[in-house]
Parts: structure tokens; C-alpha cells; sequence
């Protein structure tokens, strides 16, 4: 336990610590470690003389389940805290791993199944002894910073009968903790995007603001709705709730008193099932600035008006002063999905410049008189499957990008990938809906596409060699890029994983002039953060998606790391080739790095279960195929044929088989993360997909008894 006078002093941030938070560079006070949210330290300890001897100082288990790990952790005076899956929040002594205390918020078992992507939680809050995370079931948690005791929770929902979530990180904004919610992608109708905002000390409900416009004949609950509602088709049903949510990416500037959001996807990505208007859909896709006393906003810019590609705004927000054209200018910058780099002036929010930062054919420019993005007639995947630069991923997505003052660099974890995106209903398409993508499908021509059995499933798509003939490059590649943000281009690069995804990580850079990232394939990468020159990489047998961080205890640099695979990859496919995660068990941790330090303990290696005889079949081959398009819309998005943080369905033993029916209706395993599906799914549904599950395990099956006999 924490010393008393420790215990008086635990998370003891401030306002003042953070104006000054360069003047003790052995902290890391927010996500981004700073006010500006920028991934840099200026600690410089370590550097390129010795950070060859950078090795293993400790590790923590997170526990289970063993799913995706996002969040960066916070140290403030020798302890971190931190979150996982559900909501977790957990504090342990920094210089040794040593657990102080483990939050668990209890967790509505059902709300598990409303994010698009995983149960992920991308980090806390800590302000004046208090930690602030927000709960998959969209709860808003107070703890005390010494003992982890729950001092106040708040419901964030304004209706859980939509399927609403929270996994970003909340915000300090002067008096106020401010939240936003998940949800923009799921259901028929998606949820209707919002921010909350909640008294510090006593979690008192202060203001909210919707970020669309409420159904027609409906009032606004603020007055920018008004001008919101001009831009939605007036004939829209109300079923149609149009996303915007915002799941991640806030950021404060305490002298403006503006605290600024991205917004994500509208909803439905099929924009014309609202009615025939082609109109922008504000506030959809925005950058948006808000007085954080009031709620009432000060200045918003769309990033992607009637956007139909899922280029959510919501990556990390990144506040910087910089001069542009021998002026100085207080800005705000993204690397945005829509593969634009944004930089905007954070007091009027005009535009300062777009310039591009990855491979795109869905738009040729930004015009700068306009702000609007000159769309292509490659973006047009209406009727005809059409292969869409950037996919939705992304160019850049979660994953933090990291500014440092010392280069004045930008970092990006960029994701050079397309989608091949299918309208549902006008291409032939045998599955009318999938869960997570409404009535499209956004397929990613990585080496495991095969057209023939996309074009059997959805309809006529690009084939192999059209995808191909685009580029001169793997069409699917992810690399780190350094970019300039006042010349607009890029100053060096790696490329970190080719043909398949490998969910690379978020970005870190130091004053020591490094850059850090963390790979799916296990690796920590050290880069010179001037020139690219690799410094050092270290195995550490876990795949790394979040950013690294880094702090001091008693003069002693630290480097940590959250590990574990999961979030989006899980609805793609099965694990990747290259990632860590499929030649070692996912356990999720916190892996901390110091100099002299050894090499880092791999977890167990990864085993399947035995593969058990299957069940005989006793479905027709019409209920097999109705299972197969049931298991499309409605599964596909957690599990896959294959090797994964959840449940490869092919290998279920006699006993998971019998109780089935109860699993998927009743929520049988439910503390494990598979709610029941009742309201959904009827008892038909349930057994076509069982007997498509049967039908697959038998080609694994006998393919694996083919491959024993040496055939």
C-alpha cells in the first residue's frame, strides 16, 4: 500500500503541473503526456549512445480476457494508471510493476457486444487525486487516485436500447470531465452522436451537445442543430439515428477555454437510404471546438461532407505552435482517416492547410477557398464495387502520432490500404446487411483476397490484377512516416509490414532524439527521430498496437509499453501471419524498458485445442448456406475461421456444441464476452449457423487428417 503522506499526494495534477509539465519531464500527465497532447517527452537519458542497452525492467498482467489493448498509460510521482478491457483501471508502482490497486467497474455484461471493434479502452483520465474512465456500458467512473475507491459514477447512455458504448478516453476541460460514446457504425440505424460533460468533484451532469440533428419534427437541443438540420435530408426516417459519434481523440486549451472533438462516420455509410438530397450531413466528420463551460460551440470544419467511405475525424488532435509563412500560429493538427493532414488555427478553426499524407484516389485535393475535398469518380462505389483509397481504416486511425518540439516532426502510424467497397443491395450481393457495415461491405484485397469466392458471396468485385495495376506498391503496406507539417511532406519512412496488415502501433519520441513504435509483430522499433536511422529492436513475443511512453523514477528512464492484440483486426480476419500473437499466447501486460535491462520474458507459446471429430451433419445444404450469410451479417464481426483473440467456432468441443442454442440466445457465456443474441437472432437463425459451423469443421477437419497421413 501507499505510504500516507504518498496516499495524500496520489494523482496530485493539476492545472498549473500541467501548464509546466516540461519542468518535470519525469511524468507523463495525460494520454499525450502533456497539455498538447503531443506523445513527446523531453527526457533524454536515453539516446542514441546507449539505447542499444535499452532492455527488460518489468512487466504487469493485466489479466483476462485476453483481448485488445490500446490505452497509453499516465504516470504522475512514481505511480501509473492505466485501462483495459471493460473499463478496467489499474495503478501500480512504476519503478517495479508492483500492483497498488485493481478497479473493476462491473461492467454490463450485455453493453460487450455494442462496440464495432472489440472491448478496448483507450486510457484515463487523473486531475486533483481523482482517476477518470469510462466503462464499455458507458458508465463514467471517479476513483481515488490512492486506493482506487469508487467515489462517483455517472450513466453517460441517453438510450440503452440503442447500441451505445464508450472506449475512448475522457477529458479534463477546466471544471469539467468530458466524454463521448461509440456506436456510429452498428445496428440498422446506428445511435446519434454526443459529448457529456460532468462536475469534477461530484459528477453532476453540466451540459451536453449532439452532434447531429435530432428525427424530422423533432427540437434541437442546441441551437448549431439548426444549421446541422439543413444539411440531412428533411425526408429521413427516424430509425435512422446518423452517427457522428465521438469515440476518441479530444483535446483542451485551458487559455481559449475550447475543448475540441472529432466526430465520426455518418450513418447509414449508404447515405441515400436518408432520401435522394445529397447534402453534407454536418456534423458528421467535423473537427469541432466548444466552450467548455458551456457546451455552446465556437467553430467547427468538415473534414469529409456526405461522407460515405467511414472517414471518422476522431484521431488524435495534436495542439502546436508553429509558424507558416513567417507568421506564428497557435494550431491544431491531425493526420486524418481521409489520408489529410490537417492543420487549423484552434482559436477560429480556419483552415491553414491539407495536404496529403498517404496514398489516395477518393478525392485529388482540398480546395483551400472552400475547405472541401474534390471528390473523384473513384469514390463512387454506389451500384459497382469500386477499390477505395484510403480502406476504413484509415489512412491513420487510433493509433496515436506523436509531435516532437525538438524536430518539429509529426509521427504517423500510416495504414497504405485500400477497400474494395460493395454496395449490398445493387451489386448482386447474396448478404443484404452486415452488422457494422449496414448495406456495404468494405473488403481488404490483402494476399489473402480471393475474388472468385468474394464475387460468390457479394456480387462482381475488381480482380486480382485490377488491384494490382493501381499501384507499384503492395496495395497493402503500413509504414511510419515523418512528416513536416509546415512544408507538407515527408521526411523520412519505413515501411513496417507489407501484404497483410500487421496493426503497428501508435508513436512516441523523445528529446533524446528518438522515435519509438511498437509493431504486431512483437517488436519495439527506435528510430533517430532526425533522420530514420534504425537505433534498436526489441522482441518482446507480444503485439503492440498502443503507443509507447516514457517517465523517470529516482533518475531511472523508463520506456512502457501496453500490450495485447485485438480491437478492429478482430473483425477482419484471422490473425496475421506476422503478428506476435499467433506464435504466443495474446496475455495482455504492461511491458516497462530501462537501460541494462534484459530481454523480455515471451508469454507462453499459443496452442489450439485438439480438433475434435465433428458432430454428424444433419442440415440441408440450403440451411448451410443460410447459416453462412446469418454468420456474415451478424458474426463475422468478432469471429473468424481461423486463429483469434475470440473463439475459432470450427474447433468447439461435444460439450460447446450441445449448449449451442443457449450460448448464442441466453448468453451462457456471457462473463467471457458473448452476450446473448435473442433479440436478433430466432432459433432458426441459430441453428443454420451451427450447422454452417458443423459444415466447416469437417473441411478443417478432414484437412487436417489429410494433411497427418502425409497426403
Amino acid at each position: 500500500m501507499l505510504s500516507t503522506l504518498a496516499a495524500a499526494a496520489a494523482g496530485n495534477i493539476d492545472a498549473a503541473r500541467l501548464q509546466a509539465a516540461d519542468s518535470e519531464p519525469q511524468n507523463w500527465y495525460t494520454g499525450g503526456r502533456d497539455k498538447d497532447g503531443t506523445y513527446f517527452s523531453p527526457l533524454s537519458k536515453i539516446d542514441a549512445s546507449n539505447v542499444n542497452k535499452l532492455g527488460f525492467a518489468w512487466s504487469y498482467d493485466l489479466g483476462e480476457p485476453m483481448r485488445g489493448q490500446e490505452a497509453t498509460p499516465i504516470v504522475i510521482d512514481g505511480v501509473m494508471y492505466t485501462s483495459g478491457t471493460w473499463g478496467y483501471v489499474y495503478a501500480v508502482d512504476a519503478a517495479t510493476g508492483k500492483q497498488l490497486w485493481r478497479f473493476d467497474p462491473k461492467a454490463d455484461l450485455q453493453a460487450g457486444r455494442n462496440p464495432c471493434c472489440d472491448l478496448v479502452n483507450r486510457g484515463v483520465a487523473v486531475w486533483q487525486g481523482k482517476v477518470y474512465v469510462a466503462s464499455v456500458d458507458g458508465r463514467l467512473h471517479a476513483l481515488d487516485a490512492a486506493t482506487g475507491r469508487q467515489l462517483w459514477d455517472a450513466d453517460t447512455i441517453v438510450d440503452h436500447k440503442l447500441p451505445y458504448s464508450s472506449t475512448g478516453a475522457p477529458v479534463i476541460a477546466g471544471n469539467v470531465v468530458i466524454i463521448g460514446n461509440g456506436g456510429g457504425d452498428m445496428g440498422h440505424g446506428a445511435v446519434r452522436g454526443y459529448v457529456s460533460a460532468y462536475d469534477l468533484g461530484t459528477g453532476a451532469f453540466k451540459w451536453r451537445f449532439f452532434t447531429v440533428p435530432p428525427a424530422v419534427g423533432q427540437p434541437y437541443e442546441n441551437p448549431e442543430l439548426a444549421a446541422a438540420g439543413k444539411t440531412w435530408d428533411p425526408h429521413r426516417k427516424p430509425e435512422f439515428n446518423g452517427g457522428a459519434t465521438v469515440w476518441d481523440g479530444f483535446a483542451y486549451d485551458a487559455q481559449l477555454n475550447l475543448v475540441y472533438f472529432g466526430t465520426g462516420n455518418a450513418a447509414p455509410y449508404d447515405l441515400r437510404q436518408l432520401g435522394p438530397a445529397e447534402l453534407d450531413g454536418l456534423y458528421a466528420t467535423c473537427i469541432i471546438a466548444l466552450d467548455a463551460a458551456t457546451g455552446r460551440m465556437a467553430w467547427y470544419y468538415q473534414e469529409t461532407p456526405h461522407d460515405s467511405w467511414d472517414y471518422d475525424a476522431v484521431q488524435k488532435l495534436i495542439l502546436a505552435d508553429i509558424t507558416i509563412d513567417g507568421e506564428p500560429r497557435s494550431v491544431i493538427m491531425q493526420a486524418s482517416k481521409n489520408a489529410f493532414f490537417y492543420v487549423l488555427d484552434r482559436k477560429s478553426g480556419k483552415l491553414l492547410s491539407a495536404d496529403s499524407f498517404a496514398f489516395m484516389n477518393w478525392a485529388s485535393r482540398v480546395d483551400m477557398k472552400t475547405g472541401r475535398p474534390v471528390v473523384t469518380q473513384a469514390a463512387d462505389w454506389h451500384g459497382t464495387a469500386k477499390n477505395v483509397y484510403p480502406s476504413w481504416f484509415g489512412a491513420h486511425t487510433w493509433n496515436p502520432m506523436s509531435y516532437s518540439a525538438q524536430t518539429h516532426l509529426v509521427y504517423i502510424p500510416v495504414i497504405d490500404v485500400p477497400t474494395i467497397w460493395v454496395d449490398l443491395l445493387h451489386n448482386g450481393s447474396k448478404v443484404q446487411y452486415i452488422e457494422g457495415f449496414f448495406t456495404a461491405q468494405g473488403i481488404i484485397p490483402d494476399t489473402t483476397y480471393d475474388s472468385k469466392d468474394a464475387a460468390r458471396v457479394f456480387g462482381p468485385v475488381p480482380d486480382e490484377p485490377a488491384i494490382k495495376a493501381m499501384r507499384h506498391v503492395n496495395p497493402v503496406r503500413e509504414l511510419i512516416r515523418a512528416w513536416d507539417p509546415v512544408a507538407g511532406k515527408v521526411v523520412w519512412e519505413h515501411q513496417t509490414s507489407s501484404g497483410i496488415r500487421g496493426y503497428d502501433g501508435g508513436v512516441m519520441s523523445t528529446a533524446g532524439n528518438l522515435v519509438f513504435q511498437g509493431r504486431g509483430s512483437g517488436e519495439l522499433w527506435v528510430y533517430a527521430a532526425d533522420t530514420g536511422k534504425v537505433l534498436k529492436v526489441i522482441q518482446t513475443g507480444s503485439h503492440l498496437m498502443a503507443a509507447p511512453m516514457t517517465y523517470a523514477v529516482n533518475g531511472e528512464q523508463y520506456v512502457a509499453v501496453q500490450a495485447g492484440y485485438g480491437g478492429t483486426p478482430i473483425t477482419v480476419g484471422p490473425i496475421p501471419p506476422s503478428s506476435a500473437a499467433l506464435k504466443y499466447q495474446n496475455t495482455n501486460r504492461i511491458i516497462a524498458f530501462k537501460i541494462g535491462g534484459g530481454a523480455v520474458p515471451t508469454p507462453p507459446l499459443r496452442t489450439e485445442p485438439a480438433m475434435q471429430t465433428p458432430p454428424q451433419q444433419k442440415a440441408t445444404q440450403a440451411q448451410i448456406d443460410a447459416g453462412e450469410i446469418v454468420f456474415i451479417a451478424q458474426c463475422s464481426r468478432c469471429h473468424q475461421l481461423g486463429p483469434s483473440s475470440t473463439p475459432d467456432l470450427r474447433r468447439l468441443d461435444d460439450g460447446l456444441h450441445v449448449a449451442f442454442k443457449d450460448i448464442v440466445l441466453k448468453g451462457l457465456l456471457a462473463p467471457a464476452g458473448m452476450e446473448r443474441f435473442d433479440d436478433i437472432l430466432s432459433e432458426q437463425d441459430v441453428e443454420n449457423v451451427h450447422a454452417y459451423f458443423i459444415d466447416q469443421s469437417w473441411v478443417l477437419y478432414k484437412a487436417q487428417q489429410a494433411a497427418a497421413a502425409g497426403k
